[in-house]
């Protein structure tokens, strides 16, 4: 019992440190990339290099992932308060979802496509 907590405690430890540290490497560059993607490649580049384990972060990283949907409940609430910016926009916004999934359907098949006619050669 006392070992699992311990493991927990670890991977929600290296988890949050790595989201400390990416919040303030974005305060310091002024950007707006959010904080917990520079910690989310903080921890990649941990876990890729064999700094980090992934054995230390994945009881913690199980645990986010199967209550995730509790973590989507602030932005539901929130995009509720706009709800009439949502409808009055409603058109751009579809317009830039339909159009950009297009778009990225169009060129992941010519680059299919050109990768299987490369290794037909």
């Amino acid at each position: 019992m006392i070992t699992t907590m311990l493991k927990y405690a670890v991977s929600m430890g290296l988890i949050f440190l790595c989201l400390f540290a990416g919040t303030h490497i974005q305060l310091l560059l002024d950007v707006s990339i959010p904080g917990s993607i520079f910690g989310m490649l903080i921890l990649f580049g941990l876990m890729a290099s064999g700094l980090v384990p992934a054995d230390w972060v994945q009881p913690s990283a199980s645990l986010f992932i199967r209550y995730m949907i509790l973590l989507f409940v602030p932005i539901s609430v929130g995009l509720m308060d706009h709800f009439n910016t949502l409808m009055s926009n409603a058109l751009p916004i579809l317009a830039s979802a339909v159009g950009g999934t297009f778009i990225v359907l169009v060129l992941l098949g010519l680059m299919l496509d050109r990768l299987l006619k490369r290794g037909e050669q």
